[in-house]
């Protein structure tokens, strides 16, 4: 009789012998931010935790996402040669995925395997013909691009974020297809190293998620750099043009473009299909992402959601706190944890900045909201810098009982500004600890900072600052 590998096996059939039941108390399937949040919330609990992952540790933001795009965002800004930026990628990626090895991991008490896995049952899943189960396990295999139906694309070498920063030689020209985050962030980079890029969105706007203010001076700074803006207008066509390699991309007014690249940049997909969640009882949206609730649940008893594929906010900081939740509320007795979007701030790495948190303007204005607004053009420490683009808007609205006192309640707010990403920290922390806004207008503020502007704009609320005062949220 054979016994399973571990601590604890169970005896199996002679003609069985490599197949093993292993119980863990956590596994989690995936190795990028999310699951690595989660494998580690696991151990800090004293669990025995596996983490499943097909690649390499650290996912997507540390190999094709938030690390190798900031490194070219940041040396496109410092007016460097394409070779040295990509030499500079390629060193960030060396650095930061050294902290997120198999030995690290080992080190601090959680079992690595790097194989392809799928759930055989409810709580169980097939890793190379051993069976493992556990207490909880956790989803975290994260998204990929997602590639539209355009007629030839599929028959073209098209570039997406998991193959672009292999480029070695810098093209001529570049088509984007897609104006959000990564379309905008990469439209800007690559025009600063000398490409002629072309930005092809559907939306009549670039980040069509923010506040239209924020779409106009991101459009203004991507025009300034040299990108040219297709916007309201789809592709329907992708096909090779002339005998040097050129890509023509045929768009729907009638108009082309011909290039030497073409990225893709339209959106995500979760990575799912192939965990077959259907066999472990876990259901999906109609967007093909794993339905959880406001806890992380799955429709699974014992599974867990994080990160991307759970179909919620796609960025690295929200996988990391969905992981930790996740954990929490797996091994609780009052699983009460839940991940709040409006708390999670996010940033678009074009310069200028454009971060957020909470609800837009449009939103909050059925709700009796004011918003306070204060363009960068007012503010000293902008003006000192010579980068007067962009603004501060504070969305706040009323309190169930104290009403406007003391300025109510902050429910979203828009930075705009070469350091936006660090500005929206501290209205973060104000939204999500319920603060009164009279505090951030009461709180002295070093001169002159960039930071300077939250205290200014937060005055609005209570006074005229140099002629502008909070005004009733509009819904257009």
């Amino acid at each position: 009789m054979e016994w399973g590998p571990g601590e604890r096996g169970f005896p199996v059939k002679p003609d069985q012998r490599r197949e093993f039941l292993v119980i863990y108390d956590l596994i989690v399937v995936g190795g990028g931010a999310g699951g690595l949040s989660a494998a580690r919330a696991g151990v800090r609990r004293g669990r025995r935790t596996l983490l499943v992952s097909e690649g390499p540790l650290g996912g997507d933001c540390t190999f094709t996402g938030c690390v190798p795009s900031k490194a070219l965002i940041e040396s496109a800004a410092g007016g460097g040669e394409f070779a040295s930026a990509m030499a500079r990628v390629r060193d960030s990626i060396t650095t930061i995925s050294a902290t997120e090895t198999d030995e690290v991991l080992a080190a601090e008490g959680i079992e690595v395997r790097h194989a392809r896995t799928r759930f055989t049952g409810p709580a169980r899943l097939e890793i190379d013909r051993t069976t493992v189960s556990a207490r909880a396990i956790v989803i975290a295999t994260g998204t990929q691009a997602a590639i539209p139906p355009i007629p030839g694309l599929d028959e073209l070498d098209y570039l997406t974020n998991e193959n672009v920063f292999q480029l070695e030689v810098r093209p001529r020209s570049m088509a984007i297809l897609g104006g959000g985050p990564i379309g905008c962030e990469l439209a800007q980079a690559f025009a600063r190293l000398g490409t002629a890029v072309t930005l092809i969105e559907a939306f009549d706007r670039v980040l069509a998620r923010e506040e239209p203010e924020a779409s106009a001076v991101a459009a203004q700074a991507l025009a300034g750099a040299g990108v040219a803006l297709r916007l309201g207008v789809k592709a329907t066509k992708a096909e090779r043009a002339g005998g040097d390699g050129g890509l023509r991309v045929q768009l729907d007014n009638g108009g082309s473009v011909l290039v030497d690249q073409l990225l893709v940049a339209v959106g995500r997909r979760a990575v799912i299909a192939d965990l077959d969640p259907a066999a472990g009882g876990v259901d999906l949206d109609e967007r093909g992402f794993v339905r959880t609730d406001e806890h992380l649940a799955t429709t699974a008893k014992g599974a867990w959601a994080v990160g991307d594929v759970a179909g919620k906010l796609q960025f690295t900081h929200a996988a990391d706190e969905m992981g930790r939740i996740a954990v929490h509320n797996a091994f609780s007795r009052l699983p009460d944890r839940r991940f709040r979007s409006q708390w999670t701030p996010w940033v678009t790495f074009t310069d200028p900045e454009v971060a957020r948190v909470g609800i837009s303007e449009a939103e909050a204005a059925r709700r009796g909201a004011r918003v306070a607004y204060l363009p960068m053009a007012e503010v000293d420490r902008a003006v000192t810098a010579g980068r007067t683009e962009g603004f501060i808007k504070l969305v706040v609205g009323p309190r169930r009982v104290s009403r406007n006192l003391a300025g109510g309640r902050l429910l979203g707010a828009t930075v705009v500004a070469p350091r936006a990403g660090e500005l929206i920290g501290e209205l973060t922390l104000a939204l999500r600890a319920g603060m009164f806004p009279a505090r951030l207008a009461l709180t002295a503020h070093p001169y002159p900072t960039w930071s300077m502007a939250i205290q200014k704009v937060a005055a609005q609320l209570f006074m005229d600052v140099e002629g502008r005062r909070a005004r009733p949220a509009r819904s257009d």
